[in-house]
């Protein structure tokens, strides 16, 4: 492992925001693109998001947000020790939602996946979900500086 970060965070609406631009700064070491930046941003977003509203169920808990880079390949793991889910096929269907109360679009996965180059979801019902973005940036220099 070349380079890696650790964040946790409590599981608050208000902290999307911080864990993105932290992903973001630490991904911008290898020189992306300004596209593939709000790429991540956008997806650790959805991801945060989600533990949030759906592992947490905006209640108390932390979200783990960790990240590697090897030469060009960015990973981010986003884990929360939440409700979890039950059926993850259903919950990666787009437009699907378990919130329709709060008028939540059923994009999150969607948009992670369309956004990073894969997207791996791991949950089991009452011990929390863990979300694997991977992102390989196109111009960056697989040299150490």
């Amino acid at each position: 492992m070349d380079n890696y970060m650790r964040l946790e965070i409590p599981s608050k609406s208000q902290n999307e925001a911080f864990a993105r631009v932290v992903v973001a700064a630490f991904a911008a070491q290898v020189d992306p693109t300004i596209d593939e930046i709000s790429d991540v941003k956008t997806a650790v977003s959805e991801a945060v998001t989600n533990a949030v509203i759906h592992g947490y169920e905006n209640g108390p808990g932390t979200i783990v947000i960790a990240a590697t880079l090897e030469g060009s390949r960015l990973e981010v793991t986003i884990i929360d020790y939440g409700v979890g889910i039950a059926d993850i096929e259903k919950a990666r269907e787009p437009l699907y939602t378990s919130k329709p109360e709060l008028e939540r679009s059923g994009m999150g996965f969607t948009i992670m996946e369309n956004f990073m180059d894969s997207c791996h979801v791991v949950s089991e019902p009452g011990k929390g979900t863990t979300v694997t973005l991977v992102k390989t940036f196109s111009r960056a220099d697989d040299t150490e500086a």
